[in-house]
């Protein structure tokens, strides 16, 4: 998989990968012949299908510079040149897109290494003439200019998942069957890509135009992300760009991939909502259908700023980097992948630190998934809500953004703490090296009003690895309740976290464990490519005594193409391969009521909850083994036969606390 600008499967499956179609008509195009053709390399040497007449066969490749599904198959199709030279097979790239400039495709060959012809096919002539849609897409053929194979490299990568290697290479495969002089097996596959930016002819009478409205909308929704220097593949704030990829936005758009928003919005109001309205949505068909108008520039909105490198709207007090030097992800790892690699830094805090902002930066996108930062603080130094401690700081996920507090707001980071890094890498095919960290924006303490605290909602038995993820199964629920919350709070955004078999997401606030309530969320099409923080508009207020109730459900079947192997239950773990059901949740509690954790009651909390069958937040003898009901009745103190944290705390304190004096 080798190409510097990889960017994580989310951009594959979403941003700009387009449905698994066959071109737009239905009629095969194998058995039609490829007339020669004649076009420039970016050097400007002229190059004609003709001249590698002697050739047994000719494999036509029309790639793009920019689409993430072709900057993955530049190398792999160089290394598939190399392998069949000597048996008589040439390569040609072409490059059709009206948006490539031979500045561009000359920076793409040589960053792939490919020594076979890259053509700049201007005004997309030969795509038209081949029949030519999207970018990866392969045409095998004959001496005769015959066409024996069509479609897609191999099954590696398609719309929502990336397999760790292919099942079925399927150029390699047709290749090897034609010069065994055998028929090939799968003659058509379905190109997966971006549409080819074809030259179109603009509507002059359109009143939709970039200059007018869709600038303004893509501003509005798209360019913080699609920007140079930004994860996005390509930029969104050039007329001449934006109009080669309009058939792309249009159809991605449509399907609903972009922009990534995955929350049903029958629930809940977010502040970071990226979706489109209807009307805006209409905006870009009717545009795209009148063939991508320009209108007058003067209409052009002023351009945005930004923070050079952060979307922080500040540049950060501090930053820190994972390590004292780069980790190297290698080249390849299998099936299993790059196991998730933990760094830990002392940022040397002496005293405690106020967070509004914080922001975690990738080193190299091309092979960073995902970067969860924690900061753990000193034994007795953490605030617990819903009994979960303030341990998050920030994420890094596709589509993510800076972390900003409302105002008043902070996390605490208490003095002496360590940041940790947990870090997911994708390997790419070529060795790479990463140096990722995060900024921090401090406050001072006398402007903060409430602590924000980081919780989550689990299921103890799924953790404790009671149960696993049915085999086959393309719909298993998890559910899981939080403890009572024991103090008035301010609800503040959730962050569902699943791995590759995550199917949907919901929370619900409940005012009785077993009872349903309102639903707050419902992710219906969870992405774990795009694992989003929903930041909700209007702080929600809690009442001593709800809950948070989440529900997922997975996909462990062969229908969920990410599925690395649905014949396995799966079973809890960190690694992408294993599962989570994690509810994250942010609150913010008034600063006078933020006291530091009771180690004691730290610990009775985690044993009652471990045990809490019925998720209501105390023990009652029903849930309790026979080996342990001496203890259960010793902290009973009541004598009601159900055992509180408090009670539990205060055993804990005499048994305990004589062992330390």
């Amino acid at each position: 998989m080798q190409g510097f600008y990889y960017l994580i499967p989310g951009f594959l499956s979403a941003c700009l990968l387009t449905s698994s179609v066959m071109a737009a008509s239905t009629d095969s195009l194998i058995g039609k012949k490829v007339e020669n053709f004649s076009l420039k390399d970016f050097r400007g040497k002229t190059v004609q299908l003709s001249d590698q007449k002697e050739q047994k066969f000719a494999v036509i490749a029309f790639l793009g510079t920019e689409c993430p599904l072709a900057k993955l198959y530049g190398g792999r199709l160089q290394r598939l040149s190399e392998e069949f030279a000597a048996q008589g097979v040439t390569f040609y790239a072409i490059m059709s897109n009206q948006q490539d400039s031979l500045t561009e495709i000359a920076a793409y060959a040589k960053k792939h290494e490919i020594t076979f012809p890259v053509l700049k096919d201007v005004g997309n002539h030969v795509a038209d003439q081949i029949g030519a849609r999207r970018t990866p897409e392969v045409f095998l053929v004959d001496q005769a200019g015959i066409i024996r194979y069509h479609g897609r490299v191999d099954d590696q990568y398609g719309v929502g998942y990336l397999k760790d290697e292919p099942n079925r290479e399927d150029l390699k495969v047709a290749l090897t069957e034609l010069l065994a002089q055998k028929p090939v097996s799968i003659t058509e596959t379905k190109p997966v890509g971006c549409f080819i930016g074809r030259l179109r002819e603009p509507d002059a009478q359109s009143t939709v135009t970039y200059s007018r409205q869709i600038s303004r909308l893509f501003q509005k929704h798209c360019v913080e992300c699609h920007r140079e220097g930004e994860i996005a593949p390509f930029a969104l704030n050039e007329y001449q760009e934006v109009a080669g990829w309009a058939e792309t936005i249009a159809e991605v758009v449509r399907d609903q991939r972009m922009p990534p928003w995955h929350a049903d919005p029958a629930h809940g109001k977010f502040a970071n909502d990226r979706s489109l309205s209807k009307e805006e949505k209409e905006l870009i068909y009717q545009w795209v259908e009148h063939g991508a108008p320009e209108g007058d520039p003067k209409d052009l909105p002023t351009p945005q700023t930004y923070v050079t490198g952060w979307k922080l709207p500040q540049k950060p007090d501090a930053v820190f980097y994972m390590d004292d030097k780069p980790y190297t992800v290698p080249a390849q790892a299998g099936k299993r992948g790059v196991k998730y690699q933990y760094f830990t830094v002392d940022p040397g805090f002496t005293e405690d630190k106020w967070i509004t902002g914080a922001e975690a930066l990738p080193g190299n996108r091309a092979v960073v998934h995902h970067i969860l930062v924690f900061a753990r603080p000193p034994q007795g130094k953490r605030v617990r809500v819903f009994g979960e401690g303030d341990q998050f700081l920030v994420g890094y996920v596709p589509g993510s953004r800076e972390v900003m507090m409302h105002p008043g707001m902070a996390k605490k980071i208490p003095a002496g703490s360590k940041l940790v890094f947990q870090m997911h890498y994708t390997p790419i095919g070529s060795e790479q090296q990463d140096r990722s960290k995060v900024g921090l924006v401090f406050t001072e303490e006398s402007k903060v009003t409430h602590q924000v605290v980081t919780a989550q909602v689990i299921n103890e038995d799924f953790v404790r690895r009671r149960f696993k993820i049915d085999a086959n199964d393309d719909n298993f629920k998890i559910e899981a309740t939080s403890p009572p919350n024991d103090r008035k709070a301010l609800l503040l955004s959730y962050m569902p976290h699943m791995h590759l078999r995550g199917k949907s997401f919901r929370y619900e606030l409940r005012k009785k464990p077993d009872q349903p309530g309102e639903i707050l969320i419902d992710v219906p099409a969870f992405d774990f490519n795009w694992q989003t923080a929903y930041g909700i508009e209007k702080p929600i207020p809690l009442e001593i005594g709800d809950y948070i109730h989440c529900v997922a459900h997975y996909n462990n079947s062969d229908s969920n193409l990410s599925n690395p192997n649905p014949n396995e239950s799966v079973s809890w773990g960190d690694q992408t391969w294993n599962e989570m059901m994690i509810g994250y949740f942010n609150v913010a509690i008034p600063k006078e009521e933020a006291t530091p954790e009771d180690q004691f009651k730290t610990v009775a909390f985690k044993l009652i909850r471990s045990r809490d069958k019925n998720s209501n937040g105390q023990l009652e003898q029903a849930e309790v083994p026979l080996r342990e009901l001496p203890l259960f009745f010793q902290a009973d103190q009541n004598k009601d036969t159900i055992v509180t944290v408090e009670e539990l705390t205060s055993l804990l304190e005499k048994t305990r606390g004589k062992k330390q004096d």
